[in-house]
């Protein structure tokens, strides 16, 4: 069997599986600094920290098994894109965030890493690769 596409899961393939497993645990285990980033005008701050944390494992997983790394593709690469406004709006209204000891400068430079991990998500998941 190869590597990527079918057989076993390459090293890419494992390392994004437990980045997104292991961040949508946190979302459960420690909710409250995730809930300190959701935005004010988005309702239900819990809710939506379990929802997210709950498709983060579920891409996580998913990029582990042949047939549904595809979905996993997608499916991680629009998390990605629905988590990115609050990023943005914690990197323009720092004050908003309580307990947020990170420096302005970082969390700007935060932002462009979320389309590197969009590019890793779209690279790993491809059908053939390594």
């Amino acid at each position: 069997m190869t590597r990527g596409g079918s057989g076993r899961p390459s090293r890419s393939q494992i390392g994004l599986a437990a980045f997104f497993t292991g961040a949508g645990i946190l979302h459960f285990v420690r909710p409250k600094p995730y809930e300190a980033i959701v935005p004010p005008y988005v309702p239900a701050k819990r809710a939506m920290v379990y929802v997210s944390g709950a498709a983060e494992i579920a891409g996580g997983l998913a990029v582990l098994s042949p047939p549904l790394r595809p979905y996993a593709r997608w499916w991680l690469i629009a998390l990605l894109a629905a988590v990115y406004p609050a990023n943005v709006h914690m990197a323009l209204h720092p004050e908003d965030v309580k307990g947020l000891r990170v420096p302005r400068a970082l969390l700007w430079i935060r932002l462009p890493f979320q389309g590197l991990c969009a590019w890793w998500v779209a690279r790993a998941t491809r059908s053939h690769a390594k």
